[in-house]
């Protein structure tokens, strides 16, 4: 489970590099057509709310309007919480209300590799995704590819070459054009 938190902790931690770098580039569109750079932001706070945070007794107090700082109290919570959690997983497992991290954690790491990419392309700088973790993302969604298309959140995959690497494998898997541009 430790291992399963501090990965995910890393990729946060890729977004975070790239979320102080969104500064005054917020309003930018993203391969995410319904968000723009802030909207993207905004999503991955949420979702950790949501799935993770409040499940697990957290509530930050978020400064209402920067992102950057929304986000940094987000991940700090983040930190803190998951590592806890993931010390005392049979207490964890024991109460019914509490998120099954063994299950959650690798599609939320999928996420937040897949929204470092997103933002990154909408600011225009290298996302500079860890190929580690992008290889294991990979192996984590490509049995559910069924689920993920009824879904309806992800385009259709995105052919690549054989030879790419890891990080562009999972963003053409999950329906996005590594090739896509920010036209502002």
């Amino acid at each position: 489970m430790t291992e399963m938190v501090e990965r995910h902790i890393h990729a946060c931690d890729g977004f975070s590099d790239i979320v102080v770098k969104a500064t005054g580039r917020w309003k930018r569109p993203t391969p995410c057509t319904e968000w723009d750079a802030r909207g993207v932001v905004e999503h991955m706070i949420g979702f950790h709310d949501v799935l993770l945070l409040r499940p697990l007794g957290t509530k930050p107090q978020r400064p209402k309007e920067d992102p950057i700082a929304r986000w940094a109290v987000t991940l700090a919570a983040l930190c803190s919480t998951l590592r806890n959690n993931s010390d005392d997983r049979a207490a964890a497992q024991s109460d019914t209300s509490s998120p099954d991290l063994g299950r959650l954690l690798p599609v939320l790491t999928v996420e937040a590799l897949v929204h470092t990419w997103d933002l990154a392309r909408a600011i225009d700088v290298d996302p500079d995704l860890d190929l580690g973790l992008c290889e294991i993302a990979y192996e984590v969604v490509r049995p559910n590819v069924k689920q993920l298309r009824e879904s309806g959140m992800f385009h259709p995959p995105v052919p690549v070459h054989d030879d790419a690497d890891a990080g562009t494998r999972l963003i053409a898997f999950l329906g996005r054009d590594p090739s896509w541009t920010a036209t502002v």
